[in-house]
């Protein structure tokens, strides 16, 4: 058996198991992202703890920030290649959600007047960002 600084399941977990993490990949597949927009977005999180998650995802190479020489600076955030490869296995997520966890997230829909939808092979939930 590999140990965890081997086995490639575990080094994954080690970067998608983080609060919030899975859930800041899912809104920047959309494509970039200002800081802003994601402390909306991410309902609960606090400033602070979505700049440390920024920066962790940054300094993995996840994501990659953008500075603009602007005043106020504007700052955008995207998916590197090895962020994008991460999107299949939200869509497998939100796959599996609708199947097994269907009671729970059609009931989170009803209260929030979301809509879930399931077209062909792809699935996505009307109320959370589109992952292309």
């Amino acid at each position: 058996m590999a140990s965890s600084e081997t086995c490639p399941v575990c080094r994954t977990a080690e970067i998608v198991c983080g609060k919030w993490t899975l859930l800041l990949v899912r809104d920047l597949a959309e494509g970039r992202s200002r800081f802003c927009e994601l402390e909306r977005s991410l309902e609960g999180i606090s400033p602070r703890t979505l700049s440390l998650r920024l920066r962790a995802l940054e300094e993995a190479g996840i994501l990659q920030r953008q500075t603009y020489p602007e005043v106020p600076p504007r700052v955008e955030y995207a998916l590197t290649e090895k962020g994008r490869a991460l999107v299949p296995l939200i869509e497998d997520m939100r796959a599996y959600g609708l199947e097994w966890l269907a009671g729970s997230c059609a009931e989170d829909s009803a209260e929030t007047g979301d809509e879930i939808v399931a077209t062909g092979n792809e699935i996505a939930d009307v109320g959370a960002p589109a992952i292309a």
